[in-house]
């Protein structure tokens, strides 16, 4: 009998289904997107800044939203005094705090205490007609205008060679953070992917949503031993590694979805390799088709 309850009691949390974590929900915003790092760029063209590890945002000039469109409720002093004219970046409380960042952005009625270890951090003015060596240098105009703690550019540097950037990465990743960033001085701001703004981590990662819960065996049993996840591109694999007990117990709803990390793909079905389960990504949401 006891086998049974919990069957049935695992049975109701995997068939679970997302809920709504955001307010109201508006079109995606435009936002210019990151391909991965790769050999043969011209390195002397690009500036260089610490991926944060936050929750992308866009300001539209009047409302945050998510990357995926959803409405971020803020308290109004956050806010106050910005401009009517979009800030792309990130809101960010330190390394390694992402999941206290969601945390945060969530919620539908802000906690001013909790806000105020929010940074946002702006990276691009996305309406700006300039070059990223334009729109940097009018950003940090923009930012000193306004002279919010709260409110902070993102440091863009340059790096001599690939010898000092792959010193960087390493130094930013021993030191906690995500990654770097590198984003092309001459391009324009578009809502494309493109090797005009490129991420370069230790790992790849990926997100993919949820949509079944495969029950383990052994130790597993009564708990998940894999999800099953399709990308947005419609490949469907499994993530069987990367989850704590606790996770395992009560997993990521179907709908939701996740962030994985993973060594390459297959050359025959470009399934990724070695995929591992790091986090539910709370603030993202299916792209949209091109």
């Amino acid at each position: 009998m006891r086998k049974f309850l919990a069957s049935c009691l695992l049975a109701l949390v995997f068939t679970s289904s997302a809920a709504p974590l955001f307010a109201t929900e508006f079109a995606s915003p435009p936002l210019m997107l990151a391909n991965v790092y790769h050999d043969g760029i011209p390195l002397a063209d690009y500036w260089v800044s610490e991926k944060l590890d936050g929750v992308r945002a866009y300001w539209d000039g009047a409302k945050l939203l998510t990357r995926g469109g959803e409405r971020i409720i803020a308290p109004p002093w956050f806010t106050a005094g910005w401009p009517t004219t979009p800030l792309d970046g990130e809101l960010w409380v330190a390394r390694g705090q992402f999941s206290q960042a969601v945390s945060i952005v969530r919620q539908q009625t802000p906690d001013d205490a909790m806000w105020r270890r929010l940074h946002f951090m702006a990276f691009d003015l996305p309406a700006h007609p300039g070059t990223f060596d334009e729109r940097n240098a009018a950003l940090q105009q923009v930012v000193a205008k306004i002279g919010q703690a709260w409110l902070q550019q993102i440091k863009q540097f340059k790096v001599a060679d690939r010898s000092a950037l792959q010193a960087l990465l390493k130094r930013v990743t021993g030191q906690g953070g995500e990654g770097l960033m590198l984003h092309r001085g001459n391009s324009y701001y578009q809502a494309a992917r493109n090797d005009d703004l490129l991420k370069l981590k230790l790992y790849q990662d990926a997100e993919a949503k949820v949509v079944a819960h495969l029950p383990g065996k052994g130790k597993y049993a009564g708990m998940i031993g894999a999800l099953e996840v399709e990308s947005p591109e419609g490949l469907r694999f499994r993530l069987g590694a990367g989850f704590s007990d606790a996770e395992r117990r009560n997993p990521p709803p179907l709908g939701s979805w996740v962030t994985y990390r993973y060594n390459g793909l297959n050359e025959k079905s470009g399934i990724p390799r070695f995929a591992r389960f790091m986090r539910v990504r709370e603030d993202f949401r299916q792209p949209e088709k091109q």
